[in-house]
């Protein structure tokens, strides 16, 4: 055993580290079939124990991965046998709720369910919801800045976050545990560790914002026979609601027949001919006169032909079946291989960039599939792509999706991160000044390079520019 992990194991105690087939016996992702590879996998227990491991590995130029809940897509918690894996599933307790100042208090291991259904028990609301809610943690939903179903009304996670505690590379602790929702003494400092991926600090502890919990939850499904219609519906559901719209996902018809046809489990609330299907999420305080305006909005709707048909969710198993019917993403890996994007453009741009992929892909290769579905509420599609009849056809199937972006300045990331999977296309959303300011701060606050190296971006000057 080398000395680096005997000493992490004196700072952690019985327990604390895991070894050899301990590590290997891991998957390196849910979504992934691999093993983790690493030196180790520390759990500490508290934010003293993760300063004095990164102190450690700092003196040591032992480089450092941060591990939540392993349901990253981006590749950015992928470790080498070099590596050593700090995971936070020991540290998942719920520290405080104030139900005076809407706060919860909680370290960074502790899962999103866990969180919202805490938050729920205390008659309040935690608004950030993704598929992966079971699994995936508060610290890592803040490193990659998560995004889900509910961003056009509540934001991002950052929008969520009042305070929090990092430590840096060299083990300093930087306890910002502001409570406060107005706070502008200098320099807001947890921006430096959301989104980040851990490359500038590790997040051990959060404050997040908490809501008053809604009193009515009015869920539907909807057909539209063409894109140009989605806009206009969703403007005109936004303005009828009165803010109350808290989500706007859209499923282009083959996402649609793919997750409501067997195998799936879910059956097809509406008929599976649209081009088009809408799942609208309402939530306001008042449930009688909540249901009503929505069943005005959709009225108007279907009057001013921007709907075919839809179904109103009557109970909450109901509207669980149709979020179900968006969340089975799991569905596309029955093609192999399959490729899933996230991408965020403005919606004027949408309809060109999805048919622009489409002809790029058919161009390219001939026989493809693209499953399209997503947050077009806020900007934010995913596709999952399966053209190619192997791995070498990925790069190729990257550029059909992300080079459509450069001209109408799109992210090739809206909600997931760079990591290692999109690091090479990254200069098609960011400019050679913001990645050699990303660069500055990197290089200053971790000036050794052990917090999660190589992703996002590489370390010199010169930009990662990707081969077209």
């Amino acid at each position: 055993m080398s000395s680096i992990v005997e000493e992490l194991e004196a700072i952690t105690g019985p327990g604390g580290v895991l070894s050899g087939d301990d590590v290997s016996s891991r998957a390196s992702g849910i979504w992934r079939s691999d093993s983790i590879a690493a030196k180790a996998i520390v759990r500490p227990q508290a934010t003293e124990e993760v300063s004095q491991i990164l102190r450690l590995c700092n003196e040591k130029e032992q480089s450092v991965i941060a591990h939540g809940g392993l349901t990253g897509l981006v590749e950015s918690a992928i470790t080498s046998p070099d590596d050593i894996a700090l995971s936070f599933e020991r540290m998942n307790q719920i520290e405080e709720i104030n139900t005076t100042e809407r706060t919860i208090t909680v370290q960074s291991g502790t899962i999103l369910q866990t969180v919202q259904e805490a938050a729920e028990n205390a008659g309040l609301f935690y608004p950030l919801d993704v598929g992966g809610r079971g699994s995936c943690t508060i610290g890592g939903n803040i490193a990659t800045n998560a995004g889900g179903n509910r961003v056009i009304r509540y934001g991002m996670a950052r929008d969520m976050v009042l305070g929090l505690e990092a430590v840096l590379a060299d083990g300093t602790i930087v306890s910002s545990m502001n409570h406060m929702i107005k706070n502008n003494a200098g320099y807001d400092l947890k921006q430096l560790f959301i989104g980040t991926e851990g490359s500038l600090g590790i997040v051990t502890r959060v404050v997040l914002r908490l809501r008053e919990q809604p009193r009515s939850n009015e869920t539907m499904l909807v057909a539209v026979d063409a894109f140009d219609k989605l806009p206009v519906l969703l403007k005109k559901l936004d303005g009828k609601l009165g803010g109350t719209l808290s989500a706007f996902e859209v499923l282009w018809n083959n996402y649609y027949r793919l997750v409501t046809t067997e195998p799936a489990k879910q059956r097809p609330p509406l008929d599976q001919d649209y081009p088009y299907y809408v799942l609208i999420e309402a939530m306001g305080g008042d449930p009688e006169k909540d249901k009503a305006r929505v069943e005005s909005a959709l009225e108007e709707a279907f009057e001013a032909g921007l709907v075919e048909d839809a179904v109103l969710a009557q109970s909450e198993a109901q509207r669980n079946e149709m979020w179900a019917i968006r969340d089975d993403v799991e569905q596309t890996m029955r093609y192999e291989p399959c490729y899933v994007y996230d991408v965020s453009l403005r919606i004027s741009d949408m309809e060109n960039y999805v048919e622009q992929v489409n002809r790029n892909l058919a161009a390219k290769f001939g026989n493809y599939t693209n499953f399209a579905f997503g947050h077009m509420g806020d900007g934010n599609l995913h596709f999952a792509v399966s053209a190619g009849k192997d791995s070498s056809s990925h790069h190729d199937v990257n550029l059909c999706v992300y080079e459509p972006l450069r001209a109408i300045n799109g992210s090739v990331s809206a909600e997931h991160g760079v990591g290692l999977e999109k690091k090479a296309y990254l200069d098609i959303s960011r400019n050679e000044s913001e990645v050699n300011l990303m660069r500055l701060l990197k290089r200053s606050l971790d000036p050794r390079g052990i917090l999660n190296p190589g992703k996002i971006f590489d370390t010199q000057n010169s930009m990662s520019v990707n081969a077209a």
